[in-house]
């Protein structure tokens, strides 16, 4: 009997809330208010010695009533919103929508507004200890800029969003690190050292789509700092300085053996001098001495016959 698949996990997508601008009912509320004061003048000028509230009286009073209760309900209803700013709209817990009208805004007082900023932020991760490819312990640090796109997502789909991509930066950072090779001094793979750019990509896409979910997308990221620990990092040094001295020895002896070789065949082919084996071989010797030396040479010059 087969299993059912796990159900998808549900994302909440942001949507538009009914909202209106807050400059219409803040005139209505200053009517309102117009329309009280009015009221309470008409009252206040009612005879002490009059027993009983006429019919005018009585009109003014519910009237000043009803306007103090609308007044109390329209002002309840504002909000201001800054540019880049936006406000997730609830009922009883429901989500009704998002509003990303920056300046003062309106809405039914029993709605809850949660206010979320949708500018970028930049982060710098704390630097963290991995294990590259190699196995050789390193200090990684990142440089991530990210914002929110999608309000629902980032209150509803996870409990913190901002502690969540802190996480998330870690995690991805840790996986990228021990993905590749801090170093290669033969420059045939991609290293951590060497590739900045390849391997910012990749820690963008890692974090793309890791922070999905929270609706978050991340505009710029690079690794910041980048060095082995403190525990290797003397004999790491030592080593890449030997991996250099071994590759410039063997970079200058090929260009040794090429410029003998080339010597040997254009003396051969414009007959300057007829060579045995054995001086052949004695011209290679003095020729590598000479171009493979780390000291100046010093010519010695032979006055008598080259067989003596």
């Amino acid at each position: 009997m087969s299993e059912s698949p796990p159900e998808a996990l549900s994302l909440t997508r942001e949507s538009r809330a009914w909202t209106i601008s807050g400059y219409i009912l803040l005139l209505v509320a200053i009517a309102l208010l117009a329309f009280d004061v009015l009221c309470i003048v008409q009252l206040a000028s009612i005879p002490e010695d009059q027993p009983d509230l006429d019919a005018t009286a009585l009109t003014s009073l519910f009237s000043l009533l009803g306007s103090i209760f609308a007044f109390v309900l329209i002002a309840k209803g504002f909000f201001m919103l800054q540019p880049n700013q936006a406000a997730a709209i609830t009922l009883f817990g429901s989500y009704r929508g998002t509003d990303r009208e920056s300046g003062l805004r309106w809405v039914w007082p029993w709605m809850s507004k949660t206010k979320v900023s949708l500018r970028a932020n930049n982060l710098i991760s704390d630097k963290i200890k991995v294990n590259d490819l190699r196995g050789n312990p390193i200090e990684i640090a990142a440089q991530v800029v990210w914002r929110v796109t999608d309000t629902a997502q980032a209150l509803f789909d996870v409990d913190d969003y901002k502690a969540f991509v802190m996480a998330q930066i870690e995690a991805a950072v840790r996986s990228i690190g021990s993905r590749y090779p801090y170093d290669d001094i033969e420059h045939k793979e991609v290293t951590l050292r060497g590739n900045h750019d390849e391997v910012g990509v990749e820690l963008r896409a890692a974090l793309m789509e890791r922070l999905s979910v929270a609706g978050i997308t991340v505009d710029e990221c690079g690794l910041t700092h980048l060095a082995y620990s403190p525990e290797i990092a003397g004999a790491m040094l030592r080593r890449q300085q030997a991996e250099a001295v071994i590759s410039a020895r063997k970079k200058l002896v090929e260009g040794a053996v090429t410029m003998v070789e080339m010597a040997l065949k254009q003396l051969s082919e414009k007959n300057v001098v007829v060579l045995d084996d054995e001086r052949k071989a004695a011209m290679v010797s003095n020729l590598m001495v000479v171009l493979c030396g780390e000291r100046d040479t010093q010519p010695v010059v032979n006055a008598g016959s080259l067989y003596q």
